[in-house]
């Protein structure tokens, strides 16, 4: 077996009840899970019990969702499956952030926290939404965005790419796409994000991580591939600090990362969080590649028998 690489989920993944066994079975999960409640009171009734319109608030979404993709990782370390690399789908990047080393947990959950509030903050100030575009030629979808005036913004995988933008203008967009008879499909995401509509967020972000003082960002101990760039982080805390602030208004290169982390010897991919988008995206990108998801207990027991005699 080669190296193996958690993958963290993004906004769009979440639903009520998510990762409620692995709270219930596994020590590791269900304490820091205390942790994050005592940081955020009422984030744990949001997960399980919550509606899924309460849920697909952003600054809901992504404190509830950082949990459930962290669950994973915890649950597959408790049972001996380490990673050699990681890499998280947007607001998944922040828990890859903590499962690389580069950040503490509890300073993680604090920062999605923050970027929760400073999305949502941004996302009221313009109504937008996000459509995946799917097999439409990348060249073509570029030209068509920019005489509509919105963006293509996550490079997911071979034929699919998502376009944010204001929602009048997305309206146009989709009409242009039926007319050409291209699919699309509407994501569960509250905002343009990933635009310069977010730059405000960006901003904050920014000024967080700089003046925050709960935040001691270090070196990743293993390569965390970033979206910006699609290239393992560097070590220095300036750079590092502009990555993470500045993801939120640039686009996700998820395509790119997958096939720079199979050069890099990754063959098996494990989705921690609800939801199997990213395996989907993975099984489109990296051609032989052994894919796994963890968001529940079977799942987990699925991946200890497969993976568990080669940890």
């Amino acid at each position: 077996m080669g190296k193996v690489a958690f993958l963290f989920a993004g906004q769009g993944s979440q639903y009520p009840g998510m990762t409620k066994d692995l709270f219930e079975n596994i020590p590791e999960v269900h304490d820091f899970y205390g942790v994050a409640e005592a940081i955020r009171p009422g984030t744990l009734t949001q997960m399980f019990s919550g509606t899924e319109e309460e849920l697909k608030k952003t600054e809901n979404t992504q404190p509830c969702l950082f949990l459930a993709d962290i669950a994973g990782a915890l649950a597959l370390i408790k049972n001996g499956i380490k990673p050699d690399a990681v890499a998280g789908f947007s607001l998944g990047e922040i828990v890859a952030l903590a499962a690389s080393g580069a950040l503490k947990k509890q300073e993680a959950f604090k920062l999605v926290c923050k970027r929760g509030k400073f999305m949502q903050k941004s996302s009221g100030e313009v109504d937008g939404k996000m459509i995946a575009v799917m097999r439409m030629d990348r060249d073509e979808l570029k030209t068509l965005c920019k005489e509509v005036g919105v963006y293509p913004v996550n490079y997911n995988c071979p034929g699919q790419i998502v376009v944010s933008g204001e929602k009048e203008k997305m309206e146009t967009l989709k009409e242009r796409l039926t007319e050409q008879k291209v699919r699309f499909v509407e994501l569960a995401v509250g905002g343009a994000f990933h635009t310069p509509y977010m730059d405000g967020a960006a901003k904050s972000l920014k000024k967080e991580l700089k003046e925050g003082k709960i935040y001691n960002l270090n070196k990743a101990q293993i390569p965390l591939y970033a979206n910006k760039t699609a290239e393992p982080y560097s070590g220095d805390e300036e750079e590092m600090i502009c990555t993470i602030s500045d993801q939120v208004k640039s686009s996700v290169k998820w395509e790119e990362t997958l096939t720079n982390m199979a050069r890099d010897g990754v063959d098996t991919f494990i989705e921690c969080g609800p939801g199997k988008a990213l395996s989907g995206f993975v099984k489109r990108t990296v051609e032989g590649a052994k894919i796994y998801n963890v968001y529940n207990m079977e799942s987990l027991q699925k991946v200890i028998e497969e993976l568990g005699k080669d940890a």
